[in-house]
């Protein structure tokens, strides 16, 4: 039995490859080489070849912009409205986020960055800017609309339970300096008192935990099915067998334990708070 799915997916998703067969189609009905037409539409040839290849995202001036060169039929901005959820979105991690919409239990623990739902602008683009390779400002723009986009499950689905355990190194690290963290501990303060949010934090000190053998995220369907995912640097795991699921379920439970509680967790950021 298959107990794991790689969701990772080529750099070139077949939602963008058909988007930009479709812009090519259309190109060459009207006679139109891709210098030509990039002279239309105001982009360079190679931006054109690289959203036909399927290489690129297309921004919204180039699909308006085609719409009307390309006779306004209505066709590639109907096609534009699949990608933009994709947007921002590593490839392993989109069949992730589409099951994030419609969960009514989330939990997350996290060991290497603040989760994305957690974290503020400051934060996020900290991380953006150390990435390897390197992320022009573009790509920067683009994560952060898609993360922000991400955040607004936490105010959009009150009825889903959102649990986080976060340990305490997170914080510690300081990433992006004194003053972003100050801000980050702050910002999860505030959501912490959202009625359904729960953030308790794993202490440094502590001899062993059940999650030591990396992070894990949970979820709960309507139906009541479960599904858990594993990231590691360049790529995710779907984990779709309900004996692997459980295993990583009675993980999560030990760890509610071995952390903080919720009151200890409030306490301890606003004691991180206050040293910065």
């Amino acid at each position: 039995m298959i107990q794991v799915v790689d969701v990772r997916e080529p750099e070139s998703s077949d939602s963008l490859r058909t988007f930009g067969a479709v812009v090519q189609a259309l190109r060459e009905y009207h006679r139109l080489s891709r210098e030509e037409f990039g002279r239309h539409v105001g982009f360079s040839k190679h931006t054109v070849a690289s959203v036909e290849l399927g290489r690129r995202m297309p921004d919204v001036d180039f699909v308006e912009a085609a719409e009307r060169v390309l006779g306004n039929t209505g066709a590639l901005t109907k096609a534009a409205g699949f990608l933009e959820r994709q947007r921002g979105l590593a490839s392993w991690f989109r069949k992730w986020a589409g099951l994030e919409q419609l969960a009514i239990v989330l939990d997350t623990y996290e060991c290497r960055m603040i989760p994305g739902l957690l974290q503020t602008e400051a934060y996020a683009r900290a991380l953006f800017t150390a990435q390897l390779p390197p992320l022009d400002d573009e790509q920067i723009e683009d994560q952060w609309a898609a993360r922000a986009e991400r955040q607004q499950l936490l105010s959009s689905r009150p009825n889903t339970a959102f649990s986080f355990i976060l340990e305490e190194h997170l914080f510690r690290r300081c990433t992006g300096g004194a003053e972003v963290t100050r801000e980050l501990i702050h910002h999860t303060l505030e959501l912490g008192e959202l009625r359904n949010v729960e953030i308790q934090i794993m202490p440094t000190r502590q001899e062993c935990h059940a999650g030591l053998a990396g992070p894990v995220q949970l979820l709960e369907t309507p139906e009541n099915k479960w599904f858990a995912y594993c990231e590691g640097q360049r790529g995710g795991l779907l984990v779709t067998d309900p004996k692997e699921v459980s295993i990583l379920q009675r993980r999560y439970a030990r760890m509610r334990s071995q952390a903080h509680t919720l009151e200890d967790s409030r306490s301890l950021l606003r004691r991180m708070r206050g040293d910065l």
